[in-house]
């Protein structure tokens, strides 16, 4: 019989990951039967979608309370369909929350689990660390330094490579960067675009009137906040300054001179890409509160955690409003006190994600050993 293996992911950065291991599973061992929760990107790829998580992608701890029954609900199914069905492997990619309460549930049922970018334990909540030495079978980190520290914590981990290095990569261009383009990037999530596109809108704007020949190019992460960005810049005086995109934010991320954006995997992305940014975030004001005393780092911005430097700037919070961002952006600009300097330091972090073959090839290898398959 051929062996089944799940994959599950929550959020959009999550699915592409799924995606390309997906694919590369059924490269290696066409007869695998591989079913997934997620929507887009795994559904195009092939996989058989058990459960669409296209409302799934929820941060911050009061954002998800509200939310709690639409998410019992769907653990409570996946949970009821893996006892049934009983895959030989499952592969947890990222989403911590979700995905480390169902590890839990799948260890109790004897079923194999593959976890696939550590949580963030290094950083808050180094109470799973007992957890997943206990429920996780095999650890895959996307960071150089994880190995590190689950080895401190006498547990395995390994890593392969950062796999945006691999997937940015494949969507390389050979054109310059434009001087009169900037790029905004509010997130994938509603929350994220409902708290910060009004003040990268603002900032925008304050830009303009010193570069009168600037355009934001907004590219959408889902088709569905398309919407969202249309309202945002419904009363802005000029609309052509600003260009609406579904997608492409790859594109703009090396064809844009700098940009804004939320604290998250697109960071990582821009710095992989060379772009000068901004790094900015918001949250409800328990989750911030929470947050503050629950996490152990230096900065809140993947790019400077693994530089271990501020590269990007970062703003919280009652910070992210236009006095404050467009100073900042000033510097990062061509001719800007900071540009050069930015521009250096991210091409020093990237070394350190390793390097950029067959990233995706080596991971489902060592997946479908785990699943059992040869």
């Amino acid at each position: 019989m051929s062996k089944c293996i799940w994959i599950i992911t929550g959020e959009a950065s999550g699915e592409i990951y799924g995606a390309r291991i997906f694919s590369e599973i059924k490269k290696q061992h066409p007869d695998a039967h591989i079913k997934a929760m997620g929507c887009r990107e795994l559904k195009e790829a092939g996989a058989e979608i058990i459960q669409d998580s296209s409302e799934m992608a929820v941060m911050g701890f009061v954002e998800v309370i509200k939310r709690y029954p639409m998410f019992k609900k769907i653990f409570n199914k996946m949970v009821a369909r893996a006892a049934e069905e009983r895959p030989d492997a499952v592969v947890l990619v990222d989403y911590p929350g979700y995905n480390l309460r169902l590890a839990k549930k799948l260890h109790e049922l004897k079923i194999k689990t593959i976890y696939y970018i550590s949580p963030q334990v290094w950083a808050w909540h180094k109470s799973r660390i007992p957890t997943i030495k206990q429920v996780v079978d095999r650890l895959i980190v996307i960071f150089p330094f994880e190995v590190d520290f689950w080895k401190k914590n006498n547990f395995h981990a390994d890593f392969l490579g950062h796999p945006l290095i691999e997937l940015l990569g494949e969507e390389k261009i050979d054109e310059a960067r434009d001087p009169n383009k900037f790029v905004l990037l509010p997130g994938s999530r509603k929350s994220e675009l409902s708290t910060l596109l009004k003040p990268m809108i603002d900032s925008a704007l304050h830009i303009s009137q010193k570069h009168p020949d600037m355009q934001f190019m907004i590219p959408a992460a889902r088709e569905y906040l398309i919407p969202m960005i249309e309202d945002a810049i419904k009363d802005v005086p000029d609309k052509s300054k600003f260009i609406i995109e579904n997608g492409r934010s790859v594109y703009w991320m090396q064809k844009a001179i700098a940009g804004l954006a939320s604290s998250g995997t697109v960071t990582i992305q821009a710095a992989i890409l060379g772009l000068p940014l901004i790094s900015i975030y918001r949250v409800n004001a328990i989750t911030y509160f929470l947050a503050k005393r629950l996490v152990d780092l230096n900065y809140f911005t993947m790019v400077n955690i693994i530089a271990e430097k501020e590269i990007y700037r970062e703003y919280l919070q009652g910070e992210v409003r236009p006095e404050i961002l467009v100073p900042q952006i000033e510097k990062i600009l061509p001719g800007g006190e900071r540009h050069e300097e930015v521009i250096n330091d991210l091409e020093e972090m990237v070394k350190k994600l390793g390097k950029g073959t067959d990233i995706f090839a080596k991971t489902a290898k060592l997946i479908c050993e785990s699943a059992g398959l040869s």
